[in-house]
């Protein structure tokens, strides 16, 4: 179903590519790193407006819950990929991150092929994702010079990456017990198909 939070979900995925397109686009775009940096803030508040629009008129899909995390992920890997690349955060955090979303995808694939659904995101995951948001933007607009502090800009990304992989270990924890619970639903029924 095609709800407003949908297309506004779909419109931050078309948007993904232009963040590198912007970003890269220095010396040609005076300030390309600015305008890179609004593109990625404008995309992730249509995520805070898909998701309020959503739940104020029940327009919860489960395809919304696939695209919404899905375009979410997909920008800020691609912002963290420009930042790496310009050379303003070490190589690793782009491993650290890419691991652990690649763990979350795959763990939301299963529950989708499980219960024909992907659960909602929790408060931690939400703060997590709010507080990358405004660490990459932070980097991008205030701190761009590679050559200065560099310090202060692993710690940032450390703490986002800190309260990511804090995020997925609730996931993590929740989609075990779910497991659990399914495995134990079976069983009562005598198991096979319900």
């Amino acid at each position: 179903m095609m709800t407003i939070p949908n297309i506004l979900s779909l419109i931050r995925l078309c948007v993904v590519p232009l963040v590198p397109l912007v970003y890269f686009a220095d010396p040609a775009l005076p300030g390309a790193n600015l305008w890179a940096a609004g593109i990625y803030l404008a995309a992730s508040l249509t995520d805070v407006i898909d998701g309020l629009i959503a739940r104020k008129y029940n327009l919860v899909t489960r395809l919304g819950r696939v695209l919404d995390p899905l375009a979410d992920k997909l920008m800020s890997f691609c912002v963290l990929v420009c930042i790496i690349i310009g050379g303003l955060i070490p190589f690793w955090a782009g491993v650290v991150f890419f691991a652990k979303e690649t763990c979350m995808g795959l763990g939301a694939l299963i529950q989708y092929r499980k219960i024909n659904d992907v659960p909602p995101s929790n408060i931690i995951g939400k703060i997590s994702t709010a507080f990358f948001v405004v660490v990459c933007f932070v980097i991008l607009v205030f701190l761009p010079d590679p050559q200065e502090y560099i310090t202060l800009r692993t710690a940032a990304i450390s703490v986002a990456l800190a309260l990511n992989i804090s995020a997925f270990i609730l996931y993590m924890g929740r989609f075990i017990r779910n497991s659990g619970n399914q495995n134990t639903s079976r069983a009562e029924h005598g198991g096979g198909q319900e």
